[in-house]
């Protein structure tokens, strides 16, 4: 057993299928795996490294794109929200960083640095957050080809509702981007997961997977096994204390469970500043050697309780299991009424990971 309280296991061997599996759904494509939020969780220098065959990667911020650049990372690298302010375009063109420019300001302060930065230019065809109107294509295209030191190197849009197959907005976001677009020099992103997946007319000359490379679905009641992934993460905390807590007997702050009968409680080493969900339910099952526990109590900020009338044998610093192979992410975060982008991208910095294969 790993020797910290709380520890990840990350399979590189299965994030290793699950590009291969991406490149098989989207064979004329090329391939700009996410890696923001610490590549939702596993550890983005590590998930680089694994992936020397990727066209490029994306970020969410300049710090986690220097990240990548300080480990050695020479693929093209993408700033998905562009820059935050104009005093990020020296390090932007230092390190050849590619912006994704969704407002003029951004454009005025290219104009205004005279630097040297290759870009891509979003437009919101009915995502309703980043992105210039369609509208504006023609003219944003002129604008960049004023600017003697930018290249335009594409089109992006996000959609909003790719991850149900049956909504024909996907279409109409699809439709919309050709359109404004017809003519206009630039290559093309618009596929997501979800997209790579239900909408392959989606796919174009760029594919921008995330959740679907770490193994999880992007369709509520559609496993990931279902679509050909495997999990890449599994996550273990340390059973800390096991004691016998008689019929009556509140567990954790306020109370909020009473035990029913003479019963067995444990500790685990696990809680929300490690990025589990305060809010997680009662009943919620982890795996343990002996069977399951189930979660009782609030979670607090360091520990969580189970019940362990299920579990036979159960002994203090024995490992347990809140999610993997067996019992899903995906299963964890129906249960607690989210999604597994949440709980993969907020384990916390001092859960260690451990990397496999």
């Amino acid at each position: 057993m790993e020797s910290s309280r709380m520890w990840a296991r990350v399979n590189l061997a299965a994030l290793e299928h699950n590009f291969r599996k991406i490149r098989e759904l989207a064979p004329h494509s090329r391939i700009m795996p996410a890696l923001k939020a610490n590549a939702y969780g596993h550890g983005a220098v590590r998930v680089a490294r694994r992936l020397p065959q990727a066209d490029a990667f994306a970020v969410a911020s300049l710090p986690e794109a220097l990240e990548l650049r300080a480990a050695g990372i020479t693929q093209p690298v993408v700033l998905l929200a562009g820059f935050c302010d104009p005093a990020e375009l020296a390090q932007i063109a230092e390190h050849q960083l590619n912006p994704v420019l969704h407002s003029q300001w951004q454009i005025d302060a290219l104009r205004a640095s005279q630097l040297a930065v290759d870009i891509w230019i979003k437009l919101d065809t009915g995502m309703g957050r980043l992105g210039f109107d369609p509208g504006r294509a023609e003219s944003l295209a002129r604008q960049i080809d004023g600017l003697r030191r930018v290249r335009l190197l594409g089109w992006m849009t996000h959609f909003a509702r790719a991850d149900e197959p049956g909504n024909g907005h996907t279409q109409e976001q699809i439709v919309r981007f050709e359109r404004a677009l017809d003519g206009l020099p630039g290559e093309r992103s618009l596929a997501n997961s979800a997209a790579i997946l239900a909408w392959p007319e989606a796919q174009a000359d760029w594919v921008r997977p995330g959740i679907m490379l770490y193994g999880a679905s992007p369709f509520a009641g559609r496993s990931a096994q279902s679509l050909g992934l495997r999990p890449v993460m599994s996550l273990f905390a340390r059973l800390l204390s096991v004691k016998m807590l008689p019929a009556g007997s509140g567990v954790g702050y306020g109370s909020t469970w009473v035990c029913p009968v003479d019963m067995p409680v444990g500790i685990v080493a696990a809680g929300y500043a490690d990025g589990l969900p305060r809010a997680l339910p009662a009943g919620l099952p982890v795996r343990l050697p002996g069977g399951w526990g189930r979660l009782i109590g609030r979670v607090s900020m360091d520990l969580m309780a189970l019940d362990l009338r299920e579990c036979e044998a159960p002994e203090a610093l024995q490992e347990v299991g809140l999610w993997g192979d067996e019992h899903t992410v995906d299963a964890v975060a129906e249960q607690a009424g989210t999604i597994g982008y949440e709980l993969l991208a907020a384990v916390g910095g001092r859960v260690a990971r451990v990397y496999l294969g």
